[in-house]
């Protein structure tokens, strides 16, 4: 694959973060610099995420208080897709599919709104990996696998994610085997991941969700199911490792909101 002198951006910022107990914003506009409380204060995540992505065009995606996101991030040469439904990381890709459509570059990152600290670095080494894989995920390993995706790997290749509610009822031996975790961070061949998208829109699953205090079967998308369907047919899914699990935290509540805040204090050299 012709390398790159620009990539395209997607990242993932419709979502409201329902852990985040007492705030009532969009989880990704948070502040990585505390003021009055946790969730007063300047310096919002997304803003971080923005400056370390690849030079290139780069797609928001909004729903929950997409105003306030708008506004947040005007400094920035951004467009924003509307994710009608918050029906998972795939549905935010196929909310995105004209943006795919339309760029000429060949190489696309992935990321989450709600992960700060992933590094320029990082997603240069994500991209560089496309040369010899047609998807590349960012893993890493953690102290505590916790209820996170595992990566299943032979060699260099990354042949399944598997998700908590499968790995939780592994033998201990395999369950220790698996020890590399998907952060949600990825780089993807422009041109396949087009060619998925009618196959991932094909095939929604069904998902048990709380909603006004019932349960619900409601249809979900999720981008990690795109590694299936290409190994399937063939194609090579590969894999970077971080070496600092805390470049890979997401923010999903308090106790991680606060935690970073304390990171970013660190990384500037105020501890």
């Amino acid at each position: 694959m012709t390398k790159d002198t620009n990539t395209a951006s997607i990242i993932m910022a419709a979502g409201r973060g329902s852990r985040m107990k007492s705030y009532d914003g969009n989880k990704t506009l948070l502040p990585l610099i505390p003021g009055k409380s946790l969730f007063e204060g300047s310096y919002p995540v997304l803003l971080h995420i923005l400056k370390a992505l690849p030079a290139g065009p780069k797609a928001l995606v909004v729903n929950y208080k997409s105003e306030d996101i708008k506004k947040a991030t005007q400094g920035f040469d951004l467009t924003y897709w509307c994710q009608p439904k918050l029906n998972g990381t795939g549905g935010a890709i196929l909310a995105v599919r004209e943006f795919i459509e339309n760029q000429s570059c060949n190489s696309l990152a992935v990321t989450m709104g709600d992960v700060p600290f992933i590094k320029a670095g990082t997603y240069d080494r994500l991209l560089d990996k496309l040369d010899k894989h047609h998807f590349v995920i960012l893993g890493f390993v953690p102290e505590d696998k916790k209820r996170y995706g595992v990566l299943e790997i032979q060699g260099d290749q990354v042949k399944k994610i598997t998700e908590w509610k499968y790995w939780k009822d592994f033998s201990e031996k395999d369950q220790k085997a698996l020890t590399i975790c998907n952060s949600g961070i990825y780089a993807v061949r422009r041109k396949c991941l087009l060619d998925y998208l009618p196959v991932l829109e094909s095939r929604p699953q069904i998902v048990h969700k709380e909603r006004n205090g019932e349960m619900v079967a409601v249809q979900e998308y999720f981008l990690t199911d795109i590694v299936e369907y290409m190994n399937k047919d063939n194609l090579s899914i590969g894999y970077v490792l971080t070496d600092n699990e805390m470049e890979t935290m997401g923010i999903d509540d308090p106790a991680s909101l606060e935690k970073a805040q304390q990171c970013y204090k660190k990384m500037q050299g105020c501890a």
